[in-house]
């Protein structure tokens, strides 16, 4: 490839050689080619970097780091790319057309392109659809909601995009995306309106769900206020009664 791509695909890995294949292999299955595809390892002692030097065509840095979002941050200044999408290890492109899709919205100049997300076990079975859909409309204060856009699914212009803030430990994603969002225009953000990620069920995440939400509702008080969280989080806990 030559000259600067389009698209910079950042994979972050540590001892992944259970789950980084699929993500490989959907990667190498995309009808759009003008990208880079960036794998930030965490100085892995399984065969994860043998795989990923087997399979594909990624520039890899594999060093020590201080956890997830460190490791995002180093992919993001090694990005040449004029947009940004995080795809980690065990996630995938839902389709072999996922990335053109993408790709014609960035080539209109969009800030923000975004879809929907499905939830796959390791058999790569589906399970279920993400439990928040991606809205028609994404604006700021559409994260006051939670985070509405899974962060693999969230593609965003390189000049917008901050580094991680290293301060939040397992939540530093919904930040990211909010800042993100702030600094977009909203007329220049697209719901692509299909299923773009096979979402893989086994991140950091899930294994901390409940310091993540702490996490998180701490984060939206910064953004949002702290009254209006409060009152938001009361709605959120009455709907669920309901159900």
């Amino acid at each position: 490839m030559t000259g600067q791509p389009l698209i910079s695909i950042i994979t972050i890995t540590f001892n992944a050689e259970k789950a980084i294949s699929p993500t490989l292999e959907s990667l190498s299955q995309q009808t759009f080619r003008d990208f880079e595809h960036i794998v930030i390892d965490g100085a892995s002692k399984d065969s994860t970097l043998a795989i990923v030097r087997s399979i594909g065509n990624a520039r890899i840095l594999s060093e020590p780091d201080k956890g997830l979002y460190d490791a995002m941050n180093k992919g993001l200044r090694l990005a040449k790319g004029k947009y940004i999408l995080f795809l980690n290890a065990g996630d995938a492109f839902h389709s072999p057309d996922t990335l053109e899709k993408y790709a014609e919205r960035a080539h209109s100049g969009d800030d923000i392109i975004y879809a929907d997300t499905v939830i796959v076990d390791t058999d790569r079975k589906v399970l279920k659809p993400r439990h928040l859909t991606a809205p028609e409309r994404l604006t700021f204060k559409s994260f006051a909601q939670g985070m509405l856009v899974c962060h693999q699914a969230f593609m965003v212009k390189a000049a917008i995009a901050p580094e991680y803030d290293l301060s939040w430990r397992f939540s530093a994603d919904y930040d990211w995306t909010v800042r993100c969002i702030k600094a977009s225009n909203p007329d220049r953000c697209t719901n692509l309106g299909i299923i773009a990620i096979d979402y893989l069920s086994d991140g950091m995440t899930d294994h901390n769900k409940y310091t993540s939400l702490r996490e998180r509702f701490r984060i939206m008080t910064r953004h949002y206020g702290t009254v209006p969280t409060l009152l938001r989080h009361l709605g959120f806990l009455l709907r669920a009664l309901r159900r």
